[in-house]
Formats: structure tokens, sequence, C-alpha cells
């Protein structure tokens, strides 16, 4: 077997080259990540409609965090109705609620908010349009899960945006409607007599 030397020259220069390599490498992976991540961020209008009103005095904002579902899905009881809601939540992921009841542009918000709703990404649920009141029910799927629920309600002095996040359930989440204090939270009622 025989030996072969390489010069130091030459060693160097071909660590130096799949250095070179490496970083090229890094730094386009690094590109593309920021790259997707800034796209999915620019893409959620929802997000930026409801960021776009979160400040506004005329709206009660709401925002649950993913933690905080996680914490009440662990709380215990021997009470019937907070089993049932444990059972809603423990699969959420969040919740955003931007309601406006004393406004008089309801009807254009909901416009609005419509209009920043991608088609592609969202299936419609629910539509009703009873004298002057709109509500839109959507949902975004990820095969045979729902991953959100999107709710619109817009009547002349009242809107509603309520969106539901995580692995979701229908016929639990319209069960929430009960529970849940918020003007509009009632139309989920709606989605339960869509399915049958």
């Amino acid at each position: 077997m025989s030996n072969v030397h390489y010069p130091m020259s030459t060693i160097i220069q071909s660590v130096t080259q799949i250095f070179q390599a490496m970083k090229q490498l890094f730094f386009s992976l690094l590109f593309l990540l920021a790259g997707a991540f800034s796209a999915t961020a620019q893409n959620d209008a929802i997000t930026r409609f409801f960021e776009q009103y979160a400040e506004d005095e005329r709206f009660t904002v709401v925002y649950i965090a993913p933690k905080l579902f996680q914490l009440a899905a662990k709380i215990e009881t021997d009470d019937e109705d907070w089993n049932n809601i444990r059972e809603v939540v423990k699969d959420l992921g969040g919740l955003r609620v931007l309601v406006a009841d004393s406004i008089s542009d309801g009807v254009a918000l909901y416009k609005s908010a419509l209009s920043k709703v991608p088609a592609n990404e969202y299936s419609e649920l629910l539509t009703v349009r009873d004298k002057d009141e709109h509500v839109r029910i959507w949902t975004k799927d990820s095969g045979n899960i729902i991953e959100e629920l999107l709710l619109l309600v817009g009547k002349p002095d009242e809107f509603v945006l309520l969106s539901f996040t995580g692995k979701i359930d229908l016929d639990k989440i319209s069960s929430l409607s009960k529970v849940l204090d918020v003007k509009g939270a009632d139309q989920l009622e709606k989605i339960k007599s869509t399915k049958h």
C-alpha cells in the first residue's frame, strides 16, 4: 500500500473550497427559510386585518394564546358542562375575536374583511344574508383535519371577526356558542345545522 502525500497548499485549498461551499449552502438555506417565513406572515390577510383594528377604540379585541387552551384543558372538575368545554378546548390552538357593536360602517368592514379571505385557502361552510345581516363561515383544512374556523358577521351597526385555530371538530365547536360571551358567537350554532 503506497502513501500518497499531497502538498499542504493543495490540502488547504481543498478545505477552503469545501468551507466556501458549505458557507454558500448555509446562506442559501437561511435565505430560503427567511423567505418562507416572511411569505407565510405576509400572506395571512386575516391576521393583518385583525391587527389593523386591534388598537381601534371602537372594537373589543380578544386573543387567547394556545398555552391558555392547554392550561384550561388540564383543569379537572365534576362539572359536566366544564368537562364538555374541556373536550373542545384541548385541541384548540388559539382564538382571535374582533367585535364592534356601536359603529356605522359594519357592512363596509364586513366587505373589507371578506375581500381579504383567500378563496384558495378556505372552504365556505355557510353563508346567510337575512335583511341587513351578513354571516359567513369558512374552514381551512389540511387533509381531513380542520385547522381554522373563520366567522364574519356584518350588520350596519355591528361587525364580528372570529377565528379559531387548532384541530377543530365542528360539532364540538358549535357547543362553545353557549359558553362564549362574545357577540356573534351565537352564529356558531348554525354550523351544526349545516352538517345534518
